[in-house]
């Protein structure tokens, strides 16, 4: 049984974090927002996120 390097995942959750709050502040809505489409697309790539953004604020 392989096992896992337990800093990995801390590191990746606040590098995620982090990209939440730039990306939040960025385009003005709330880091919810932007979690809530991470979780909607799957989607982890900054372009794929702003393009969903800014679809979203197009609608409005």
């Amino acid at each position: 049984m392989a096992t896992r390097d337990s800093a990995t995942p801390a590191v990746d959750l606040d590098a995620m974090e982090e990209e939440i709050a730039y990306l939040s502040k960025r385009h003005r809505v709330s880091p919810a927002i932007v979690r809530e489409i991470i979780r909607k697309t799957g989607a982890t790539e900054r372009s794929a996120i702003e393009r969903e953004i800014r679809k979203g604020l197009s609608r409005r």
